[in-house]
């Protein structure tokens, strides 16, 4: 899969030798200039579904789960690879100082209605609740808590590349 862009934290050490590796899937959901998005209270951020990849599950079946969990997502189909965006952070757990995240992007079709979520605990305890919208106010609205916001999430410039690049490539 293509790379489409490498980020590193100015906190992280990409040649750490105690590296916790992770990898994710995210959906790309449009229909038209619209896209299915999750929007977080906490962080007032949009970002695309998707998450952390199981240990030995393969990267199209989390693709699935996690849309299906996050969104209530029924009927996916039409799962084309689309980029991987590669990240170092800083990590917080014992034995690992850095984190490798790999994101997978999928362009994928959903039926217009969605279901039922299984959102986690802290999921639904940050307030994220599953949307659509158009593409440009995404985009617009991380601009702004980019530039205005100190409770931001680490994700939230990963996502408004994406979301820009989605823009240019895909619309």
């Amino acid at each position: 899969m293509r790379l489409l862009k490498t980020a590193i934290h100015p906190d992280a050490n990409p040649q750490s030798s105690t590296m916790f590796h992770r990898r994710a899937a995210r959906a790309i959901v449009l229909n038209g200039e619209n896209i299915l998005m999750l929007y977080t209270e906490r962080y007032h951020d949009y970002t695309l579904p998707g998450g952390g990849v199981d240990e030995g599950e393969d990267i199209i079946e989390g693709l699935i789960r996690e849309l299906k969990e996050e969104t209530g997502a029924k009927d996916i189909d039409d799962i084309v690879p689309f980029g991987r965006y590669e990240e170092f952070r800083p990590w917080y757990k014992n034995d690992f100082d850095t984190v490798h995240m790999d994101s997978y992007c999928f362009t994928c079709s959903v039926h217009n209605e969605l279901g039922e979520t299984q959102l986690e605990d802290y999921e639904i305890h940050n307030g994220m609740r599953p949307v659509w919208l158009n593409i440009h106010e995404a985009i617009a609205h991380n601009e702004h808590t980019l530039a205005n916001s100190d409770k931001k999430g680490l994700s939230i410039e990963r996502e408004t590349f994406l979301l820009k690049l989605i823009t240019n490539e895909l619309l």
